[in-house]
């Protein structure tokens, strides 16, 4: 069976059964600022189990595209991956919303899909449920549910850590599983929603809800009775590949090979919605995805650049489920590859070269320095080392963790963290002796563009969005621009295109930039933007565009401490990289200029 009918028979069963398929939603969480990415099939639809009445239908299907990274580490064996897509259905507001349905439904779904739809043969599946724990009283609806299932011969009797699912947090949902395996491999986990937890108990709950999961590849991997889950089409398309670029055969680089494979798919997918590598938060995690797939492959003595070589063939995989805007994702996979191999070289080499040094000087030993605490190996690279090699040659400090295990040593992790925390110090202190308007490398000719470039974007959203938009911080690099501001929703890409359409229109209109100096309340009188006013002194500088403070023409006008450009043409092309949520009402845009 292939990847494409298993999800197509997946999704007609349950619109059978009366669901509503809905699409996967991106790996972006909507307004859920408490996971960095989309990582179960339930998350698009977690405010309508505590509100049922808002959810639009009673019972839902979905096939959704997830990633975790908490088992990052183990990728590279025959399950573990951090892109993956799950198959769900799910249900809100049992027993008083019309075609809610519970336990029963549930698990007769299940077995139906499983032994009906897919033909799996009934010995070869088995059942487990919550035997009661922690002063949960045993799921004994479930046991009596699946005991009346004919051909299911066993049914065994789990705890708490195993078929019982919470968040664990006040107030948060939960409940006993159903769970079904497949030759002693987990397939499908039912969760059965039907307790809160208040004060450190589970209370019942008045609204009950289920939620499951099953994971495609695995399932698929367990159907067609392959060894592992990169022997699906899925992942082969991609393990050809490697075998091509590398000239290395699979079977002999497994472990290599799997991690490349997975991380490029995840950063194609991460990528593509919109999550483009960066030194903050999920967009740190996608970059350092990107460069341990580039280290495995350097490893695999690939020395080229070559993670922009797999988008059409992830592209080809998933054509007919899921639309992946090849030519920007590569655009960002071959920037992003091109900035770490100018590092790696001389990064690997100065890292061996460390280790040696290390080695041929003292060699702390764990015993001596770091009693206390659990180590696995002899030797500790302290927390300094570790530091420049983040610093000078950009190594996370997970990557230097993964090469330092390949030469039997641990890294001091707490050091690191205390250097970190130094060189945040100093970078505050230094950024306290800005010239005023807080613009760095003020002398550097790309930044002031930039600068410039920033006052048209905020003008540009006030255009767009409305007079609600303030500017809520910017940061200015050589490179890109990054501005905060104030906007309870992500744009439209109809909005998206509009400022971006209104910013370029006033560059190709060289349009002059002016500069004033007034006192602060006629600066604000004359309708110039200032949401940081406090840092000025008793007179401050306005510089306005297309026309000076007094103008009714000028189309911007900010209180700021420059430098700018003198005329807007000579800023080049203006292009949105990203647009992202930054903190709770403030979005985040980075930009560039071409």
């Amino acid at each position: 069976m292939t990847s494409n009918e298993l999800r197509q028979k997946f999704l007609d069963f349950f619109e059978e059964k009366g669901h509503k398929v809905i699409s996967s939603s991106s790996l972006i969480p909507d307004n859920d600022p408490t996971v960095l990415f989309t990582t179960a099939g339930m998350q698009q639809f977690k405010p309508f189990y505590a509100e049922p009445d808002k959810a639009p239908y009673a019972s839902v299907a979905s096939v959704q595209k997830c990633l975790r990274t908490s088992d990052i580490e183990e990728v590279g064996d025959d399950t573990h991956l951090t892109f993956f897509e799950m198959l769900g259905n799910f249900s809100f507001g049992y027993p008083e919303k019309k075609d809610s349905y519970f336990k029963k439904e549930a698990i007769s779904f299940a077995w139906e899909f499983l032994t009906g739809k897919l033909k799996v043969d009934k010995s070869r599946i088995y059942a487990t449920y919550f035997k009661g724990e922690k002063g949960i009283p045993e799921d004994k609806e479930s046991l009596e549910i699946l005991k009346k299932i004919k051909d299911l011969k066993k049914i065994e009797p789990q705890g708490f850590e195993d078929n019982f699912w919470s968040l664990g947090t006040e107030g948060s949902p939960g409940g006993p599983t159903v769970e079904f395996y497949i030759d002693g491999i987990e397939i499908w986990n039912l969760v059965f929603n039907e307790y809160s937890l208040q004060k450190g108990k589970y209370e019942p709950l008045k609204h009950k809800g289920v939620d499951t999961g099953m994971g495609l590849e695995r399932l698929l991997t367990t159907l067609n009775g392959h060894k592992d889950v990169y022997e699906t089409d899925l992942c082969l398309p991609l393990i050809e590949k490697i075998e091509e670029i590398s000239g290395k055969k699979y079977k002999e680089n497994e472990n290599l090979f799997r991690i490349i494979c997975d991380h490029i798919k995840t950063a194609v997918f991460a990528v593509n919605d919109g999550i483009l590598p960066s030194n903050k938060e999920a967009g740190y995690v996608v970059r350092r995805i990107i460069r341990r797939a580039i280290v495995k492959g350097h490893q695999l003595g690939i020395n080229k650049n070559f993670t922009s070589d797999f988008v059409d063939i992830v592209s080809a995989i998933y054509k007919e489920t899921y639309k992946i805007q090849a030519d920007k994702v590569k655009k960002e996979l071959e920037s992003e590859e091109e900035r770490f191999r100018k590092t790696l070289k001389m990064g690997l080499a100065q890292f061996n070269k460390t280790i040696q040094n290390y080695r041929d000087s003292k060699g702390e030993k764990v015993s001596e320095l770091y009693t206390g605490e659990a180590y696995e190996f002899e030797e500790i690279l302290p927390g300094k080392v570790i530091f420049d090699l983040y610093q000078t040659y950009g190594f996370p400090i997970e990557l230097t963790k993964e090469l330092a295990q390949e030469k039997e040593l641990d890294v001091d992790e707490k050091g690191f963290q205390e250097e970190f925390k130094k060189h945040q110090d100093l970078s505050r202190t230094a950024s306290a002796g800005m010239f005023k308007g807080g613009l760095a490398d003020s002398g550097d000719p790309q930044v002031v563009k930039y600068h410039t470039a920033a006052h048209l974007l905020l003008a540009a959203l006030q255009e767009v969005l409305g007079e609600h938009v303030h500017q809520k911080g910017s940061n200015l690099t050589a490179d890109r621009l990054r501005l905060d501001f104030s906007h309870p929703e992500k744009l439209t890409d109809e909005e998206r295109q509009k400022v971006e359409d209104w910013v370029n229109d006033k560059i190709e209109k060289k349009l002059e930039v002016h500069l004033d100096e007034c006192d602060l309340e006629t600066a604000k009188s004359k309708g110039a933007e200032g949401e940081f006013t406090e840092k000025y002194g008793d007179k401050v500088k306005v510089y306005s565009i297309g026309g000076d403070l007094s103008s009714k023409e000028a189309v911007s006008k900010e209180i700021c401490g420059g430098p700018h450009v003198e005329n807007t043409g000579e800023l080049g092309h203006f292009r949105i990289k990203n647009e992202t949520s930054s903190s709770k009402g403030v979005r985040r845009i980075k930009a560039t200029l071409e």
